[in-house]
């Protein structure tokens, strides 16, 4: 059996924990070998495989979705090195947990131990509690693994993504989820589940395996003694939730992806009907609300930028409010961002400038946009022919140069003709033409 076939090996683990402690937590792998899932990390020659292989380990963030193994791999981190584990759950820790937390780490030190520090929901620490781990990183006192469901790009500090490398874990496929399956059934010795209740349970997981851990490990304590499950058996012990979920067998993504489409097809009652059904199948409203602000900036932009301040409206709405009154704000939010007129033209020149300067040299800022705030660099020439606007006539100095050099008349952002935009571009086209009067030869 190569390592491959042993990341997906169906035994049960060897040293389960204590029989009172949840399914999940008794299934938890103790060895490398035992994680279900995650090959593009832990496969042969993947970079975490390699780490734990080499004993070698570095601080990381773990970014993936519920119940696809994060704090799993952490705490197997700590054990390849031999590591004091702490663990922090930034929901509820502060910058006293975290003074602790390094306390400890220096007092393992001096004894000649290392420590791991796992910081659960990380995004959730705000920029001065990030902060406070950067020099301890830094100086090596202590490995830093963070956990998070949000994309780092947005949440984590650069500071601390540049000193920590970004793992990406994915939803457990179906297959992986049925070894799962077979694993707890044979910890439980439980009878078999019919084809169309392990079916029906591995779609209500939707990859995650504490979900369905915890679904299973329910489904057995409600139902001693039967000789098999069936779906009956699994709505019973699951109930509305289960009826909620997989309600006439969507999937959640297609669900939001009709949602979206809706919205940008400018079809309120396709919209409303959609958001209704995400809302029925158990959809946290607060991911809905997410998705809404990102519409009004995706699709909507500066065609109607009310929309964006609607969708952030009915967000804290909700919040305030919770279900099922907050939802009419969010419905209100959703048939307003589909009536609204569309533009990506914003999100296409951003995207377009990503690009450019990603594979593009690092150009000089030209001298006249440079600051000058000491003699010496007056004398070097920064700042020198810069052009206050606000003492121009119109408030626009035409025919002055904002790019850096040899990107003169680059163009990013071309507003479409509807909305806002259709005002934005009659501006910019009358801005430009004052800048290509002002560079006619005299």
């Amino acid at each position: 059996m190569n390592s491959q076939d042993q990341l997906f090996d169906a035994a049960p683990p060897a040293g389960a924990a204590a029989p009172a402690a949840p399914l999940a937590e008794r299934l938890r792998p103790a060895t490398l070998d035992e994680v279900i899932g995650q090959p593009q990390l832990l496969g042969p020659g993947r970079p975490l495989r390699l780490a734990f292989e080499s004993g070698r380990i570095h601080s990381m963030i773990l970014w993936g979705p519920p119940g696809v193994g994060k704090t799993t791999l952490a705490r197997l981190v700590a054990g390849v090195v031999d590591a004091d584990f702490v663990v922090l759950s930034a929901v509820l820790a502060g910058v006293k947990d975290i003074r602790e937390a390094v306390q400890g780490a220096q007092a393992q030190r001096q004894r000649g131990r290392a420590t791991v520090v796992f910081v659960d929901e990380v995004h959730r620490f705000n920029k001065a509690q990030q902060d406070a781990f950067l020099p301890h990183v830094e100086s090596g006192l202590f490995t830093f693994i963070g956990a998070t469901t949000e994309n780092p790009s947005f949440e984590l500090n650069s500071a601390l993504l540049s000193r920590a490398s970004v793992h990406v874990l994915k939803p457990l496929a179906p297959a992986e989820l049925e070894l799962l399956l077979a694993r707890a059934q044979a910890l439980l010795q439980a009878p078999d589940l019919t084809d169309a209740a392990r079916d029906r349970l591995l779609a209500f997981a939707d990859g995650d395996a504490r979900r369905l851990l915890n679904a299973y490990e329910n489904l057995v304590q409600l139902n001693p003694g039967a000789a098999a499950f069936d779906d009956a058996a699994l709505e019973r012990a699951l109930g509305e939730l289960l009826r909620r979920y997989d309600k006439g067998g969507d999937q959640f993504f297609d669900a939001i992806s009709a949602l979206h489409k809706s919205v940008r097809g400018s079809d309120p009652d396709a919209t409303l009907y959609w958001l209704a059904r995400m809302l029925d199948g158990g959809v946290d409203p607060r991911y809905v609300a997410r998705r809404l602000v990102r519409m009004a900036n995706e699709d909507i932009g500066l065609a109607d930028p009310r929309a964006l301040r609607l969708a952030l409206d009915a967000a804290e709405v909700y919040e305030r409010l919770g279900s099922p009154e907050g939802e009419l704000a969010l419905a209100q939010a959703a048939t307003y961002l589909a009536l609204a007129p569309k533009s990506n033209a914003v999100y296409q020149a951003w995207n377009a400038v990503r690009e450019f300067v990603e594979r593009d040299g690092t150009r000089p800022v030209p001298a006249h946009l440079r600051n000058a705030p000491t003699r010496l660099m007056k004398d070097l020439g920064m700042g020198a022919g810069y052009r206050y606007a606000h003492d121009e006539e119109g408030g626009f100095a035409a025919g002055a140069d904002y790019l850096p050099d040899g990107m003169a008349g680059t163009r990013f952002y071309e507003p479409v003709a509807r909305g806002l935009e259709l005002r934005i571009g009659e501006r910019l086209a009358e801005l430009r033409a004052l800048n290509a009067q002002a560079k006619k030869p005299r």
